[in-house]
């Protein structure tokens, strides 16, 4: 291997706390330069290119299981179609369908609606009392008005949705959002110690929560009424562990991607009146694609994790059996080779072959309920609250790698 190449001086490190906050010019750059690129920091390959990392998504020879064995932290995630490889990872992600699938979806769609419209009816009363969450206590304007993007849209979107999936009775619903909201520090390959033993102690308390409502949801799977995870609990192909790891992993890999998508996609839309104003006239098909071209510009999962089982040569290099790799989604999802106007809003763009849900067997299940979700909730907000713009002082980019969020996010209604 040739001595590796490194980051212009001007450039940040994507995963260095001021990369973070701007991680496109140096995805730019290697993908550019070096988009097969061995990382002496991280002692990770880092791809660039759309193709690679689309090949590293679908090809057997880049391991799932192994990628999620190479995080930072030594707790082991629960067996689930994230953390397995073919054949393995069929045979959950089947009945892992009846949780997250099309039908499954489709069959609580009237909840999503109704959960969709108590979230737009109650932003009044919300903005009457001030934003909440990191803007809360931020500079700028408060009081009537005012809502925070992620605390007031995001979180009790992704609160109601998932309530929905799993069957809650509204008197479980504080406590699986505040549990939701602490595990989410596990999406964080690169957590500190600190951080990770919380997130270990939440998982615990999650899957007891799931635990203990499964036997009740399977009892009432096929009656009116009756839930995805109900249907889920009720199926015999899985022990009881793998139905709690697949349920607890679809709270983790849920809860705060799609809270947090709410404000990344009102920070590109407010600003482009035409932008919104397509979706506010276009109907669900409009919105659904608009959902996906937010998702592209900037993906709340931004890299996935693999491990080479074998030697793979690509158009930029070989990577050695063996290596660590991280499939940089967002900087494929940006690749001008295969999106005209990659940096460019386009809520119309077709086709839009974007990584954000993954790709190959692991194509995330939860693709349909985020497309309609999201879809439902920007259409609705943009019409029912036509004035809806950025007040107060600018948000930034959590310092975070996972996921990519704003903080302090307001918004006037």
């Amino acid at each position: 291997m040739t001595a590796p190449r490194t980051l212009p001086g001007h450039l940040a490190h994507p995963f260095s706390p001021r990369g973070r906050l701007d991680p496109y010019p140096a995805y730019r750059w290697l993908r550019e330069n070096d988009p097969v690129h061995f990382d002496v920091t991280s002692r990770m390959w880092l791809l660039t290119a759309h193709a690679d990392c689309a090949l590293a998504l679908r090809d057997p020879r880049f391991s799932a299981a192994l990628g999620q064995r190479e995080r930072v932290r030594d707790d082991e995630l629960p067996p689930s179609m994230l953390t397995t490889d073919p054949p393995e990872h069929q045979r959950l992600r089947s009945p892992g369908a009846l949780l997250m699938g099309p039908a499954a979806i489709r069959g609580i769609a009237a909840g999503i609606e109704a959960e969709i419209d108590a979230v737009l009816d109650g932003l009044a009363t919300r903005a009457a009392n001030g934003p909440t969450g990191d803007a809360a206590n931020a500079s700028g304007p408060t009081g009537g008005g005012m809502i925070e993007a992620t605390a007031d849209l995001g979180e009790p979107l992704a609160t109601g949705v998932l309530a929905r999936l799993f069957g809650l009775p509204p008197a479980d619903v504080p406590a699986f959002a505040a549990l939701a909201d602490r595990v989410s520090v596990n999406l964080d390959p690169l957590a500190g110690a600190q951080a990770a033993a919380a997130g270990r102690a939440a998982m615990g308390e999650l899957t007891r929560f799931l635990g203990e409502r499964a036997d009740a949801a399977a009892a009432t799977a096929n009656e009116p009424g009756g839930s995805p995870f109900g249907r889920l609990a009720a199926d015999d192909r899985l022990t009881r562990a793998e139905t709690l790891g697949i349920a607890a992993l679809t709270v983790v890999g849920g809860w705060k991607p799609l809270a947090e998508m709410v404000g990344n996609a009102l920070h590109w839309l407010l600003p482009r009146m035409e932008a919104a104003d397509l979706i506010r006239h276009g109907g669900q098909e409009v919105a659904v694609s608009a959902v996906d071209e937010l998702l592209r510009l900037e993906s709340p999962i931004p890299f996935t994790a693999r491990v080479t089982t074998e030697a793979v040569t690509l158009d930029g290099g070989v990577i050695p059996a063996g290596a660590r790799v991280l499939a940089l989604v967002g900087a494929a999802n940006r690749d001008p080779a295969v999106f005209d106007g990659p940096d460019e809003l386009l809520v119309t763009r077709s086709p839009n072959p974007h990584l954000a849900f993954g790709a190959g067997t692991h194509l995330c299940l939860g693709a349909p309920l985020v497309r309609q979700a999201g879809g439902l909730l920007l259409s609705g907000l943009l019409d029912r609250y036509p004035g809806l713009r950025p007040a107060g002082e600018p948000p930034t980019w959590a310092p975070g790698l996972v996921p990519r969020r704003l903080t302090g996010f307001t918004l006037a209604i």
